[in-house]
């Protein structure tokens, strides 16, 4: 019986896995649809590239500084380890690897493309690993202090902030390093061109892609069988609606908020999706979904932030909902499963998003300085499809020797 539950724990967390791999391909989509034509092949070969890279870094760092576990043993003591610490890697390798896909989303279009697959190094290395033993696996004390001082320890269950958070707030310090597309604001303030998807089918079929895999991806977090739980696809389904319905509203329609909104209530739902009733599931998903809109509009129009698919909104700021979400819809007076504070929840949260946006800062700058992080004003005209991948996506195929 114990080599039968190991057996179906491995292919239910590779099950997961495969899952929220596929996730991968939404956000490729996502960000092909979003951004100009004269980018797109550059969106799917980044979150490509992106994954081979972090999968490098993670295997060979990352891993190690969250869980304490490294690879590098001789082959037949690496094939006596369980299989389920195997595919465990995996998955949590998808986790890591959403990092740079949900970066590359707000530095879209004027990115240089060697520059970002370092940056991706480093950050699925050292970063988000950093981040992620203290949030899951009790590195540093941190969670010992927290249920001393709070009575409960810090709880994200599938990665609102560890995730979400650490990836939109890296991406918000990306984007200030690079600047605003050349020819999206005047000098003066104003906005000189609204840059509108290229094409909202691409983008929606991201969009419906994460969405399928989110239910891999939080469901799945449980990690074995015996801890599955259909709350968790509840809460999930719940949330997604309240965002989607809340960003049709506020969005007044706008294809591009109703695509996102049920992303934004999928993000904020990661953290407490095992705690909440799915009455409180629902309304953190549509706040998230108001979240997103009036923030992307905020950030956009007036603060004249371009964060190209608005990662910042989206992850950062909804990502930061869910963990402190999770501390007041997953209490006992709120319908919730207990075992949570607020105040460990808002530490926690504050926690993640300070070390996501300084090491962004620290990543990017320090890239910036040595070599570039940015494509000059030529090839930002010409767009990064031709400058950098020598083709285009339309059906012409234009080359550029």
């Amino acid at each position: 019986m114990d080599n039968f539950k190991t057996s179906a724990d491995v292919l239910f967390i590779l099950l997961g896995a495969i899952m929220i791999l596929a996730m991968h391909a939404g956000f490729a989509f996502l960000e092909l649809g979003t951004v100009r034509r004269k980018n797109q092949v550059n969106a799917l070969v980044k979150i490509l590239a992106d994954f081979a890279v972090s999968t490098l870094a993670y295997f060979f760092i990352g891993y190690g500084i969250a869980y304490g576990v490294n690879f590098f043993a001789g082959a037949e003591t690496l094939i006596q380890k369980s299989g389920f610490e195997l595919t465990k890697f995996f998955f949590l390798l998808t986790f890591a690897a959403a990092i740079p896909a949900i970066v590359s989303g707000g530095i879209a279009e004027r990115a240089r493309f060697e520059p970002q697959l370092a940056a991706t190094f480093l950050l699925v290395g050292f970063v988000y690993p950093f981040f992620e033993g203290i949030a899951w696996n009790q590195a540093y004390g941190v969670q010992a202090a927290l249920k001393a001082t709070f009575g409960a320890e810090f709880h994200d269950f599938a990665g609102s902030v560890v995730v979400h958070a650490v990836g939109g707030w890296i991406g918000l310090a990306a984007v200030l390093l690079l600047g605003a597309r050349r020819g999206r604001y005047h000098k003066d303030g104003g906005i000189a061109g609204a840059h509108p998807p290229s094409s909202i089918p691409f983008l929606a079929l991201g969009a419906w892609i994460l969405i399928v895999g989110w239910f891999g991806f939080n469901v799945m977090s449980a990690q074995t069988l015996d801890k599955i739980s259909g709350l968790v696809a509840m809460n999930s389904l719940l949330a997604m609606a309240g965002g989607t319905l809340v960003a049709l509203v506020i969005g007044k329609n706008d294809p591009g908020f109703v695509h996102n909104g049920p992303l934004a209530g999928l993000v904020a739902i990661c953290a407490g999706s095992d705690l909440m009733h799915p009455l409180g599931a629902l309304i953190t998903g549509g706040i998230a979904g108001g979240l997103f809109v009036v923030m992307f509009t905020l950030t956009q129009n007036r603060w004249k932030i371009d964060d190209v698919l608005g990662v910042w909104p989206l992850h950062g700021l909804c990502g930061a909902w869910g963990g402190i979400a999770a501390g007041i819809f997953g209490a006992k007076a709120l319908g919730g499963m207990g075992g949570v504070a607020f105040m460990s929840q808002l530490v926690g949260t504050l926690m993640g998003v300070t070390i996501a946006f300084v090491g962004g800062l620290a990543v990017y700058g320090a890239i910036k300085a040595l070599v570039g992080i940015r494509l000059d004003a030529e090839d930002e005209f010409n767009g990064a499809d031709l400058t950098i991948h020598k083709i285009s996506s339309g059906a012409e195929r234009e080359t550029l020797w």
